[in-house]
């Protein structure tokens, strides 16, 4: 059943030519085989969009959208629910790769859970080199609650995500915002009562977190989180909630500011994870690299 279920998978990317060619090669040495794998370039000034049509020449399963325009991530995001053949939609960045078995889990989780809308995974975080810096997941039985959605604590990991494409064709991406669209995306899924999200602990996305960890990047999203949550409902959040909310928000810019001035920002990074029992999951990433790098063609 699962393995004649179609699914899309979406790639935008932009100046990745150090990393496509592995997200791309862990799409081809997925378990489950009955994909597409749309591949958006976002406007590269590198090599990116070379390597993507030399791909797609040799693999009819993929195919490479580009229109020299730089529109940025929430844009690429819409335009490949858009151009999806399928029922189901795998997010991915071009920078990461992810488990030979995601697909195929993901799936079944969601042919078992109907009505489950859209299934995150647990990450393996790793540096740069893909040296292996810990993992975090969520629990399986996490109930995302209101408080949760505001604060950006839904335990989701975006780029993680299968969904149902119909779900997205309900929640958009907001295309003026150019960084934490997913922060947005959740909470207003949550307003609308259509945020059922479900959980696989194991780690199947492989995360390359540590060129994300810059403090332009947090404090661009934690002001993204304060412009949203100032333009949410009374209704749904009182005067005196947003701005305890924001306060928060505002101290933990605080608190990042001072980690970058006294150069202790790789403890933001490292706070994100675990690391117990880690050598398991260092002997899995080589195994799965080894595929991975077995499925290269150019």
């Amino acid at each position: 059943m699962n393995e004649s279920t179609y699914v899309t998978i979406g790639i935008p990317f932009y100046n990745a030519e150090k990393y496509l060619e592995g997200a791309i090669c862990s799409v081809l040495a997925q378990t489950h085989t009955s994909w597409e794998l749309i591949l958006v370039d976002d406007g590269s000034t590198d090599q990116s969009l070379e390597i993507a049509k030399a791909y797609a020449k040799k693999e009819n399963r993929i195919k490479v959208l580009s229109d020299d325009r730089n529109k940025k991530l929430a844009s690429r995001l819409n335009q490949i629910i858009d151009e999806a053949k399928y029922d189901f939609i795998a997010r991915m960045d071009a920078d990461d790769l992810m488990s030979s078995s995601r697909l195929q889990k993901q799936i079944h989780y969601l042919h078992q859970n109907l009505n489950i809308d859209l299934v995150s995974t647990g990450v393996l975080s790793l540096d740069n080199n893909l040296t292996l810096v810990g993992y975090r997941n969520t629990p399986s039985n996490k109930i995302i609650t209101k408080v949760d959605a505001i604060v950006g604590s839904t335990g989701i990991i975006h780029a993680s995500i299968l969904a149902r494409k119909s779900w997205y064709e309900r929640n958009r991406y907001n295309e003026n915002s150019f960084l934490a669209q997913d922060y947005e995306l959740w909470l207003n899924a949550f307003i609308n009562n259509d945020l059922k999200a479900g959980f696989i602990e194991e780690q199947l996305y492989y995360y390359r977190e540590e060129q994300n960890i810059t403090l332009e990047k947090i404090l661009k999203a934690h002001n993204t989180q304060i412009k949203t949550i100032n333009h949410l409902s009374n209704n749904f959040l009182s005067l005196s909630e947003k701005l305890k909310y924001i306060s928060k928000i505002k101290a933990k810019s605080i608190v990042a500011k001072g980690l970058f001035l006294f150069s202790l920002d790789s403890l933001l990074h490292k706070r994100r994870v675990q690391t117990e029992n880690i050598e398991e999951l260092e002997t899995l990433l080589n195994n799965e690299l080894s595929l991975i790098n077995g499925e290269k063609r150019i």
